[in-house]
């Protein structure tokens, strides 16, 4: 699988997109205001209010709406926090020393009263960014990442990823671990970790160690609230999570954003500066790799796919909701079961790609075609966790119930990635799909018409579209014609809504369904 990393700045904002053979398949874009209230962002802040009722506080960070804290994420070690950020503020200490004595764990199941006060001071890290009308959730379980390791105040514990299964190198990690680490400080080694030497591992917590020194340095007391340490920017914190050898190209076309990424991989990760590209070129990043064409296509209410068949997707805030429906170009020759098999198996990667592609989060309920076959309905299910593999979010997926419907809970930690891909209608005071939408769902419909002998069609659309379809040096139907083998003859008729159109049998007389 070849995988591209492509990174688009203006002045406003900047747009990240991962492909993986040339396919979308995450999308990030995120606005230039240096605000901070990003996840893994740490804060000083002031508890505004206890709710006993939720067993949860209201905290002031600074966001507009107050952040919110549960008392299952207030961490086992809250008092030592507690502690240790009193301390700091005091100016009594800027490191978390051996001499730090830390205190008992809190009870698993507590009263959020029993160790939280109005007003009390604490750090705090956000866990969720603001979603909707919720501000950020915060976390007292203090992490700071690395590329190979993660760094976790007010414990001793070491580990090593799950997802790293060799026996042998999980036991080398945790040996190299229990070597480095300091006291009252955990480490875990991440996947990144497996084959990297000693010295690396070494240098990638010295450097944590010094992230953590120069966060406490900043909570001297001052104004509150306070951001204490920022995740690093978007660009290079996919780059530290997901980048490895599997990748072929990270192109920007940014010289600062190039600069900055070669400064990271010149530290981190030398070997990899060959496949680091500044684009030049008079093509716009976005549209040399389709990138524009394909959110366009990918983000709306309907996602069509190749077979005809297509998703329908609506959101609310508690939930999401994905309608798998046939098409009109489903072989009515063919099994019921086998043809719904086949539809919901092309789905499956979709739905997936999908929930990637705008970090849906939450309760993700999928109606799939009913199947009567267990043994189909397993396939399905086994598709479903295959595709999504590769999704860092942590998930969990049901079986299909007996009303045809899958059940998935997938990790939120911000907004759910929407987009408007419609566009003005030049004929109306409206709005319309994208026109590039269009080319691409009659081209799909021409290449499902079957070789039958006869491949003359005509091609009726509203006079925008056929001026559109015919302009260049090799207008639209020459390149359909030397994919397809059909030649479409394009004619234009008023009467037409901007995108509908009417392909027709030129020797029957017949409208191609």
């Amino acid at each position: 699988m070849l995988r591209d990393l492509i990174i688009h700045s203006s002045t406003t904002d900047v747009e990240i997109a991962l492909l993986e053979d040339k396919k979308l398949v995450e999308y990030h874009k995120d606005s230039i205001d240096g605000s901070g209230f990003n996840a893994g962002d740490i804060f000083l802040g002031r508890v505004k209010k206890i709710n006993p009722g939720l067993n949860a506080a209201f905290i002031d960070i600074g966001h507009d709406k107050d952040a919110f804290i549960h008392y299952t994420d207030l961490s086992p070690n809250l008092l030592s926090l507690k502690k240790y950020t009193s301390e700091v503020i005091k100016g009594k200490t800027t490191h978390l020393s051996g001499d730090f004595l830390l205190e008992p764990e809190i009870e698993k199941n507590g009263s959020i009263e029993q160790v939280l006060s109005k007003n009390d001071l604490l750090i705090f890290q956000i866990l969720k960014e603001a979603i909707s009308t919720k501000g950020p959730r915060l976390s007292c379980e203090i992490t700071i990442p690395g590329r190979y390791l993660v760094l976790a105040p007010f414990t001793n514990h070491v580990g090593v990823s799950k997802k790293l299964e060799n026996k042998e190198e999980r036991k080398r990690l945790i040996d190299i671990l229990h070597e480095i680490k300091g006291p009252n400080f955990g480490l875990v080694a991440r996947t990144n970790a497996a084959t990297v030497s000693k010295e690396e591992i070494i240098n990638d917590n010295n450097e944590l160690m010094a992230r953590w020194k120069k966060m406490t340095r900043n909570a001297v007391k001052e104004s509150l609230p306070k951001l204490l340490l920022s995740e690093m920017d978007k660009t290079l914190s996919i780059i530290r999570d997901i980048i490895n050898d599997s990748f072929n190209r990270i192109v920007t076309d940014d010289p600062m954003v190039y600069q900055g990424i070669k400064t990271y991989l010149e530290k981190k990760a030398p070997s990899m500066l060959s496949i680091l590209y500044h684009h030049e070129g008079d093509t716009p990043l976005l549209e040399e790799f389709s990138v524009s064409r394909q959110v366009k296509g990918a983000f709306g209410k309907t996602v069509t796919l190749k077979s005809g068949a297509y998703l329908v997707l609506e959101n609310t805030e508690a939930l999401s909701v994905i309608d798998v429906n046939s098409g009109p170009k489903i072989n009515a020759q063919a099994d019921q079961d086998l043809n719904a098999l086949n539809v919901n198996l092309e789905a499956v990667n979709e739905i997936a790609r999908q929930m990637r592609l705008r970090d849906i989060g939450g309760i993700i309920v999928i109606d799939f075609i009913d199947m009567k076959s267990a043994e189909y309905k397993n396939r399905v299910l086994e598709a479903m966790h295959a595709a999504m593999k590769n999704d860092k979010a942590k998930h969990s997926i049901l079986p299909i119930s007996k009303f045809g419907l899958m059940e998935i809970t997938r990790q939120r930690v911000k907004e759910q990635v929407n987009i408007d891909t419609t566009e003005p209608n030049p004929a109306k005071d409206d709005r319309i799909e994208s026109s590039l939408l269009l080319v691409d769902k009659i081209e799909r419909e021409i290449l499902s018409i079957p070789k039958n002998g006869f491949n003359k069609y005509l091609l009726y659309v509203h006079p925008f579209v056929k001026a559109y379809l015919n302009q260049g040096i090799f207008p639209t139907p020459w390149k359909w014609y030397r994919k397809t083998g059909i030649w479409v003859k394009i004619l234009q008729d008023s009467s037409l809504h901007l995108h509908d159109y009417q392909i027709i049998n030129k020797q029957s007389k017949e409208k191609v369904k």
